[in-house]
This record gives structure tokens, C-alpha cells and sequence, in this order.
């Protein structure tokens, strides 16, 4: 920041004189409140860049199981569903030349590992409620002519790929900050690294100019296009090569029944992760609705089956969840997490291993029948049970 004015003409020349932030709680509800200061550059389509606020104070898990936490200052998200993590410091603040950049990665590599959709999703309906503005009008914005479940689950996937920009916003940017996003940029393929300097000057009044200056897309731009990892989703023959050569002969079996089940009656789309996975939309009560991904982790191998509860509620409502819920077999370690979730509204994604399962006779036939019966609308009986278990020819 420099100590030369800006000047307003109108009527008369008016001189505003660069002013700092007060407090950074006024810096933050300043973003919180105008985050088009933060757009720049373009989507993919060539379209403007719009942010759009996710929550305040984000809250970070640092594993599955702990309540500790760390919170982030501004999540966003764009129209491709890219996230955007903004952590604010004012340049007194002397945590801004390093100590940031490591809570900032934190929040990145923690994020991407707990930050599942439905949580997302709920965390930017309460911010709208809370700032008084429609759904209606903060989904035009985002979904295209997607659903708010698939704009979320390709959030979630994005998230998972290290898909993301991460944002150091001050009223003045160090130069030692501005090598380490240069950095970071260059070494960084699949995720974009910004210091926005936001200059704020006032005149008389309530009268104040904000000019934003974007350190580090330089580096954006000197990145290799083939170093860039492509959109990419998961194919059958990806998922089969998994099966086929890491799962054991029970676990291969459960993989292959639901995928074959889900050829046969629902619609399957692949995830676009590093690691192969399949979401699954069944047909319910008119409507396309996902019910279960299938993620085939590596690094450490997990074969993880999780049902999206939160895109269920949403569509066949709350009873609608719980009765899905209960029809699920006892499998020790989901009924614990489906015990959760009745006491939270069923919002999450609960998941349980497909070794799990499998330790469980009879347990993925009926996690079949359970969703043939959400089809059918009906009681469960012997002949839906045989279709929903049976030979199945339908793979793509």
C-alpha cells in the first residue's frame, strides 16, 4: 500500500486517502457481505468468475473421529463447482508472511478428506437463511441444469481431486507471502494459489473505494496445460480393473452384485477423483435421486460403500430417509452411523466398508432389497428380493 490517494471527480475533485481495516472481523464481514472484490479471471466456459459464500467460519475437522477442529475464515464456490478457501489477515498481523500459508494448507488437506457434499450442502442453505436471501435466487447462480445434489457431489469430487484455489486476502501482501503463492502455484497442478491485495481508501462520509490487486497469476498461467489433470470420471472398466485384481473373492462379489444391480435398474455416473468411484441415481417416486456412491480408495486400498442421506431427505423427506434407513441390514459398524444420523435429520453420508459387509451373511442382498423396495414404494417380498439379487445383465 502506498500513501498516494485516489481521487473521485464529480462535481468537485474529492481526494480518499488509503485507510486500514480497523479490525479483521470488519475485513472478513466485508468479504463475507461483497465478494465480487474477489472475482477475477474467467471459468472454464470463458464465463465471468462469480463467487459465491459457502459459510463464515468454516469449520475444518482434522480426522473422522475427533472433535477438534480448525475454521476457516470464508469458504466459496463457483458455478463449476470449484471451491474457493479465503483466509484474511491485515498486514499488522504478523502472522501473514508464513504462519498462514500452513493453516491455509491445513484447511486444504483437511477439508478434502471431511468436507463431504451434503455437508456443503447444508452449510450454504443455513448461510442463505441466515442472510435472508432465497434459495431460489443463490441456486440460480450455481446449477445450470443440474440438481443442488449433483452441483454438491461434483464439489465433493472436486474437493477429493485437490481441485480448489486457495485465496490469502490482506490490505497489504509481503513479499515474502507473494514467493511463497508463486510457489506454490508453480509446484501446485491441480490447485491455484492467490495473495489478493485489497486496498481500501476513504473520503468524506461513509464513502470508501476498494482496489483489489491479484499476486500469483503468473504462475497460474506458466502452468503447463498438460500438467493440469483433465476431468476425468471413472468408467466401468476402471472400477472393474479395481475389483478384479485387489478385492478378495467376497468383497469382489459384493462390489460386483451393486454395480450390476445398478446397471440393470438405476442410472450409474462415474466419479472424476484420482481414486475410481460410481454414484448411482435409482428411480424413486418419479425422480432421479442418488442413493449410494461406491469410492475404491488407494493409498491406503479402502472399498467404501456411503448412501447419500442427504440428497434422500431432500427428496423423499425426512419419514422417507428413516424408512429407507430402517430397511437396511444390521451391519454393526452402518447401523452405528445410520444411529447418528436419525438423531441429525439423516443430512450426512454415512458409509461402511464393503469387508463390513461382507462379514455380514446375506447383508448386501439386503442393502439391494432395501433399495428395491425405495423403488417400488411398497413392502419388501420374496419376488422383489430375487430381482433385486438376481443375474443381472446390464452393464454398460
Amino acid at each position: 500500500m502506498t500513501n498516494q490517494p485516489v481521487f473521485v471527480l464529480g462535481s468537485d475533485l474529492q481526494a480518499l486517502e488509503p485507510a486500514a481495516f480497523e479490525t479483521e472481523a470488519e475485513f472478513q464481514e466485508l468479504l463475507a457481505r461483497h465478494p465480487r472484490v474477489l472475482d477475477f479471471g474467467s471459468l472454464a466456459d470463458g464465463q465471468p468468475l462469480r463467487l459465491v459464500l459457502v459459510a463464515r467460519e468454516m469449520r475444518v475437522p482434522t480426522s473422522a473421529e475427533s472433535g477438534s477442529a480448525y475454521w476457516l475464515d470464508h469458504l466459496f464456490v463457483d458455478a463449476n463447482g470449484v471451491p474457493t478457501l479465503v483466509e484474511v489477515k491485515r498486514a499488522s498481523d504478523t502472522r501473514i508472511r508464513r504462519e498462514v500459508v500452513g493453516q491455509m494448507l491445513d484447511y486444504a488437506a483437511n477439508g478434502a478428506r471431511y468436507w463431504p457434499g451434503a455437508l456443503l450442502q447444508r452449510s450454504f442453505e443455513e448461510t442463505c437463511v441466515a442472510d435472508g436471501r432465497s434459495l431460489e435466487e443463490a441456486y440460480g447462480e450455481l446449477l445450470g441444469d443440474r440438481s443442488a445434489e449433483e452441483f454438491w457431489a461434483m464439489v465433493e469430487e472436486r474437493l477429493a481431486a485437490g481441485q480448489m484455489r486457495l485465496l490469502f486476502v490482506a490490505d497489504r501482501i509481503p513479499l515474502e507471502l507473494r514467493a511463497i503463492v508463486e510457489f506454490l502455484n508453480r509446484q501446485m497442478r491441480q490447485t491455484d494459489v492467490y495473495a489478493v491485495e485489497l486496498t481500501q481508501y476513504r473520503g468524506d462520509g461513509d464513502l470508501r473505494v476498494l482496489v483489489p490487486r491479484i499476486h500469483g497469476e503468473v504462475a497460474t498461467a506458466a502452468k503447463s496445460p498438460s500438467g493440469r489433470r483433465a476431468t476425468q470420471r471413472t468408467t466401468w472398466a476402471d472400477m472393474d480393473t479395481v475389483i478384479q485384481t485387489r478385492l478378495a473373492s467376497e468383497t469382489r462379489r459384493i462390489a460386483t452384485a451393486l454395480l450390476d444391480h445398478a446397471a440393470a435398474t438405476g442410472r450409474l455416473e462415474g466419479g472424476t477423483a484420482k481414486y475410481p468411484s460410481m454414484s448411482v441415481y435409482y428411480p424413486v417416486a418419479g425422480r432421479q435421486v442418488p442413493i449410494w456412491t461406491l469410492s475404491l480408495y488407494d493409498n491406503p486400498a479402502k472399498e467404501e460403500l456411503a448412501f447419500s442421506f442427504g440428497s434422500i431427505t431432500h427428496h423423499l423427506g425426512l419419514e422417507g430417509a428413516a424408512a429407507f434407513a430402517e430397511s437396511l441390514p444390521a451391519v454393526p459398524k452402518l447401523a452405528k452411523k445410520l444411529e447418528v444420523q436419525r438423531e441429525k435429520g439423516y443430512k450426512g453420508w454415512p458409509s461402511v466398508s464393503l469387508p463390513a459387509i461382507a462379514a455380514e451373511p446375506g447383508a448386501v442382498e439386503g442393502i439391494l432389497a432395501a433399495i428395491q423396495q425405495l423403488m417400488d414404494g411398497q413392502e419388501a417380498s420374496p419376488d422383489r428380493l430375487d430381482r433385486a439379487v438376481g443375474p443381472q445383465a446390464g452393464r454398460p
